[in-house]
C-alpha cells in the first residue's frame, strides 16, 4: 500500500554523483574513482585489459582511458567555469571557488554542483571528451535536470524512468565498477518517486540545510551547542516581536509610518501596568455579548431556549386548568 517506501534525498543524490564524475574526470588525489585498486578490480575480473595496471620496475603505470583528461584539457574544463556567467540570482559566483592552474575545485556548495551538472558539464565534456563518453554524460546531465523541473509531465517522467538503465549501463562500459556506489545507483529510483510522490521542490532538503546552517551560526560555546541555539533562537524570536510589534523612534519602520498615513500600523507600545474597573452595566453588557457571540456556547442557549419554550408552554396549560377548574367552581355554586 506504501508507494514510496524512502524518500530519496534529490539533492545530495546529485551532488554526489557530480562528485563522482568531477573528481574521475579531473583526478582528484583521493577523491577520483579512477586509481590504482579500482584498477586492480578490472585486472582481478578479467574486464577490459587494456585499462589493466603496468608494473616497471617498482613503480605501477596507469594506462589513460578515454575518460582521463590531459592537463590542457583540464585546465579548459575549469577555465570554462571560471568565466562562465549567470543571470542574477541564478547562481553564486564560481570565480573564487576554481583554481585554474591548480586544476582542482573547492568550496563548492550544493546548489552550485546542482548548477554545474545541469547547466555547465553538458557544454565542457562534449568538446573535450570523446562522443562515447560524453553522451551518456549529457543525457545524465538532461535526467537531473527533467527531475527538477517545476512542471512535471507523467508522459515525461516515464520516458526518463525508461532511459536512466540504458544510461547508466553506457557508463558501466566506460567507467570503472569502483565509480558506481550506492548514491549512483539510487539515481534510477529518483524519477520514479517523482512521478509518484510529486515535484521534487517539495521534497528536497535545501530549506532545511539553510536552517541547519543558520542554527550552526549561533553556536558561541563548542561545549553547549544545543543550549546556544536554543539562546540564539529564543533571541532572534524576540528581537523579530519587538520589530513587528513595539515602537521606537529608532525603528525605521515606525518612522515610516508616521511619515505615511496611508501606511497602517501594527501593535501599541508597552506601558507601565494600570488597573480599570467596569461599571456593572458595561459588565453585564461585555458578558452578554460574549455569550451571545461565543460558538461553542450555542449549544447551551439553544437548550436554555427549549427550556423557556417548554415552561412558557407549561405555563399556558396550567393557566387554561385554572380558568377551567374556576369555570366549573362557579357552575357547580349557582
Amino acid at each position: 500500500m506504501l508507494l514510496v517506501r524512502h524518500n530519496l534525498d534529490a539533492m545530495h543524490t546529485e551532488k554526489n554523483v557530480y562528485g563522482n564524475v568531477a573528481n574521475t574526470l579531473l583526478a582528484v588525489d583521493k577523491k577520483s574513482k579512477d586509481n590504482l585498486n579500482s584498477r586492480l578490480d578490472l585486472q582481478e575480473m578479467g574486464i577490459r585489459p587494456d585499462l589493466h595496471p603496468q608494473t616497471e620496475g617498482s613503480k605501477s603505470y596507469l594506462p589513460a582511458a578515454l575518460y582521463s583528461l590531459s592537463p590542457q584539457e583540464k585546465r579548459m574544463f575549469c577555465q570554462v567555469l571560471k568565466d562562465v556567467k549567470f543571470p542574477a540570482g541564478y547562481a553564486s559566483n564560481l570565480q573564487n571557488k576554481v583554481l585554474v592552474e591548480e586544476k582542482k575545485l573547492v568550496g563548492l556548495k550544493t546548489h552550485d554542483c546542482h548548477i554545474i551538472m545541469c547547466d555547465v558539464l553538458p557544454l565542457v565534456v562534449s568538446r573535450i571528451l570523446p562522443e562515447r563518453v560524453s553522451m551518456p554524460l549529457v543525457y545524465l546531465s538532461h535526467y537531473f535536470k527533467k527531475l527538477y523541473s517545476k512542471v512535471i509531465c507523467v508522459s515525461e517522467i516515464e520516458k526518463l524512468e525508461a532511459e536512466i538503465p540504458e544510461i547508466m549501463s553506457q557508463l558501466e562500459k566506460v567507467f570503472p565498477p569502483s565509480f558506481f556506489d550506492i548514491m549512483v545507483h539510487l539515481t534510477i529510483h529518483l524519477a520514479t518517486e517523482v512521478r509518484l510522490a510529486g515535484p521534487v521542490h517539495f521534497r528536497n532538503m535545501y530549506p532545511i540545510e539553510r536552517y541547519l546552517c543558520k542554527l550552526q551560526s549561533m553556536v558561541r560555546t563548542r561545549s553547549r551547542p544545543k543550549g546556544a541555539i536554543a539562546e540564539g533562537y529564543q533571541f532572534n524570536e524576540s528581537m523579530t516581536f519587538c520589530s513587528r510589534y513595539l515602537q521606537s523612534p529608532s525603528n525605521d519602520s515606525c518612522a515610516l509610518s508616521s511619515q505615511l498615513p496611508y501606511l497602517r500600523k501594527v501593535g501599541l507600545p508597552l506601558s507601565g501596568a494600570s488597573a480599570c474597573e467596569l461599571s456593572y452595566t458595561s459588565w453585564i453588557q461585555a458578558q452578554r455579548y460574549v455569550l451571545m457571540n461565543y460558538p461553542q456556547i450555542t449549544p447551551y442557549v439553544e437548550k436554555h431556549l427549549n427550556v423557556l419554550a417548554a415552561n412558557k408552554h407549561q405555563n399556558k396549560r396550567n393557566i387554561e386548568r385554572a380558568h377551567h377548574n374556576t369555570f366549573h367552581t362557579w357552575f357547580s355554586d349557582h
